[in-house]
């Protein structure tokens, strides 16, 4: 039987029934059609598993917590992701794998070459579609820890914020990250599509970055930031 993680959106404690919301119960019931008495595992961003027993799955979709344990997927490096925001399914399938990779947190960015454009609505519907697409990963890696999705925000505010061990991704740059010293927490700032302006590069200089090159090959930047990721979970994280 296929080992089923579900994401509980409230507090949950060992003895407990509870019962799934709509979106868990269909999954869990119609898309699996999962029997009664068969365990599940739910979590709910505390970094904890809850093992639970299925224990109706009619009318409602009723589940018994019956212990609780650690769960040691996340990686020792604490990484943000600041994201010049990507096309469509671009930025989503971007989400989907930095979570995947360990990321702790992903901030979108506007910068000048972003040729999306999101407000009032339209803003906040696409950031709960990119949570969602957070929790779908975190169910299917197996993390217990559900990184935020923040409100996107224009490059230059962003740079106003104090970071730690920030990078910039600059194809012109002769830093790599063998050159760099080991850390533990770390921000990578990367474009768009069309990636950053040359004003834009020198403003995150300015603003403490370190500009970061990648290889001597230009990537997509769907690329660049799963490839800068994973080098950097290789060498600082696990």
């Amino acid at each position: 039987m296929k080992n089923v993680r579900l994401y509980h959106n409230a507090p949950l404690s060992v003895g407990e029934e509870l019962t799934l919301d709509a979106f868990s119960a269909h999954h869990l019931t119609k898309v699996l059609r999962f029997p009664i008495g068969q365990n599940i595992i739910l979590f709910n961003g505390d970094g904890l598993n809850y093992n639970a027993e299925v224990l109706q799955t009619k009318k409602n979709c009723t589940v018994q917590i019956l212990e609780k344990t650690q769960n040691p997927s996340e990686s020792k490096l604490h990484l943000t992701l600041a994201q010049g925001i990507a096309k469509g399914e671009k930025m989503d399938f971007l989400i989907q794998k930095a979570v995947e990779l360990g990321v702790n947190k992903i901030i979108p960015i506007l910068t000048e070459h972003c040729v999306v454009k999101l407000k009032g609505e339209k803003l906040t519907k696409r950031q709960s579609h990119w949570q969602k697409i957070v929790i779908s990963a975190c169910e299917q890696s197996g993390r217990s820890v559900v990184p935020g999705v923040f409100t996107p925000i224009n490059l230059t505010d962003f740079l106003q914020q104090p970071t730690v061990n920030g990078f910039v991704l600059h194809h012109r740059s002769k830093q790599t990250l063998l050159k760099t010293d080991t850390v533990n927490q770390a921000t990578i700032l990367i474009g768009p599509e069309g990636g950053l302006s040359k004003a834009e590069i020198s403003q995150a200089t300015q603003a403490g970055y370190q500009s970061l090159l990648l290889g001597t090959r230009i990537l997509r930047t769907e690329t660049a930031s799963l490839v800068a990721i994973a080098n950097m979970q290789l060498l600082w994280g696990n």
